[in-house]
């Protein structure tokens, strides 16, 4: 019997621009989470701004506590990232729940990652908590009974604000598909914005290397400043 060779096809190493929104589209997306349903999308808004504006990851997000913030009443604030929450079978976290605190990924169990933010986060937090209020432990996002949104609400709220805030064309695209792509938003927008790639992937928690690795082709105007600079070289 003749067995056939067959090796699975490589996953895609670098984030497809086709989901990444610009910022008319982030806050349109945004707005939109605030009006699903009576009170869910209301405590979302600012972790799905976490990500965008801070380019946190989900866990992170949900980990973030108020003693993680400096949110001052003007200018720059910062968020210290110390903890994530990931979500995972309760019988495989030390805590016996779906979500367990752990350390920083890629990073040592103790060490931490400084985020500076604009003033717009800086204000959504602080409406947040006024609003909202903080647990006991201090986590700013939880549901109104207390406990940490699960992936499948944070996920079902996000699919609701893209039939609100895109159009139907964009709807059925790969645009924003996942509340991941604000993540990928937010650094691909640093990256455009000039932000050295050093201090991009110290704030996104990447190394270099793997940062311009997987956002190459969202970074825009390569190609035309590199033939200027080709052009220039050549007229010597």
């Amino acid at each position: 019997m003749k067995l056939t060779k067959w090796k699975p096809p490589k996953a895609a190493a670098s984030v497809d621009p086709r989901t990444v929104v610009n910022p008319v589209q982030a806050r349109a997306l945004l707005a939109a989470v605030t009006q699903v349903g009576r009170s869910r999308g209301l405590r979302l808004a600012a972790l799905f701004a976490c990500m965008y504006y801070a380019a946190l990851r989900p866990e992170e997000a949900a980990g973030l506590r108020r003693q993680n913030c400096g949110l001052p009443a003007e200018g720059w604030g910062l968020i210290v990232l110390e903890r994530a929450r990931p979500q995972a079978n309760k019988r495989w976290t030390d805590s016996r729940e779906t979500h367990d605190s752990r350390g920083l990924k890629h990073r040592a169990i103790d060490d931490t990652r400084e985020i500076p933010i604009p003033p717009r986060l800086v204000r959504i937090l602080r409406e947040h908590i006024e609003k909202h209020g903080v647990a006991g432990d201090g986590r700013l996002f939880r549901t109104s009974g207390g406990r940490p949104f699960s992936a499948s609400a944070y996920s079902g709220v996000w699919r609701i604000a893209r039939e609100i805030a895109l159009t139907p064309e964009q709807a059925a695209s790969p645009l924003a598909a996942r509340p991941y792509n604000l993540r990928h938003a937010a650094v691909s927008l640093w990256l455009n914005a000039g932000v050295p790639p050093t201090e991009v992937a110290q704030r996104a928690g990447h190394g270099v290397d793997v940062l311009l690795r997987v956002y190459a082709k969202c970074i825009e105007g390569q190609q035309d400043r590199a033939n200027r600079q080709i052009t220039k070289a050549l007229e010597v």
